[in-house]
């Protein structure tokens, strides 16, 4: 038998324990945008590579959330990783009410109307081809159909319920 960690207190499963264990989890910071009306965006975490063959991502977007009427009608989205250096522009992504597309975010429009942001590390412009319920989410399953890995540097990480950078 090997060592376990201590198992401490269990709690129920709660918001606020999803919460505190996924803080422990450090995760890559993504900025999406779509067009609309004017355009939408939001900071996110919860980006992944689904499946190579054919290019799919995954990613969570609340219902609550301002961006989720455009996400919700959209064919196109773009996912931007965004740089250490970035940590204002995920901040603006992140901040209900913002004007995320205002004076001091450089962005301009792309291949299928997509917002771009400039300056991130690495982008793509996906095709929506589902939208899938899960609690007060929707998990958006998108394949990409061009982008460009055209920033250097390293990338910015969420952890602990901030952004940060990692260390060697």
């Amino acid at each position: 038998m090997t060592a376990s960690p201590e198992i401490g207190n269990p709690r129920t499963a709660t918001p606020d324990l999803l919460r505190s264990v996924f803080r422990q989890h450090a995760a890559g910071v993504a900025v999406i945008t779509a067009a609309g009306e004017r355009p939408a965006g939001f900071t996110a975490t919860s980006l992944n590579s689904v499946a190579a063959d054919p290019p799919l991502i995954s990613f969570g977007v609340g219902t609550s959330s301002s961006s989720w009427p455009v996400i919700a009608r959209t064919e196109h989205i773009g996912v931007h990783i965004l740089g250490e250096h970035q940590r204002d522009l995920a901040a603006t992504f992140a901040r209900s009410g913002a004007d995320r597309f205002g004076p001091s975010t450089e962005w301009r429009s792309g291949p299928e109307g997509v917002p771009l942001l400039d300056g991130v590390l690495a982008w793509l412009v996906c095709r929506v081809v589902a939208r899938v319920p899960a609690g007060d989410h929707r998990i958006v399953i998108a394949q990409a159909i061009t982008g460009d890995p055209v920033g250097g540097g390293r990338p910015l990480v969420y952890h602990q319920g901030g952004f940060t950078a990692l260390r060697d």
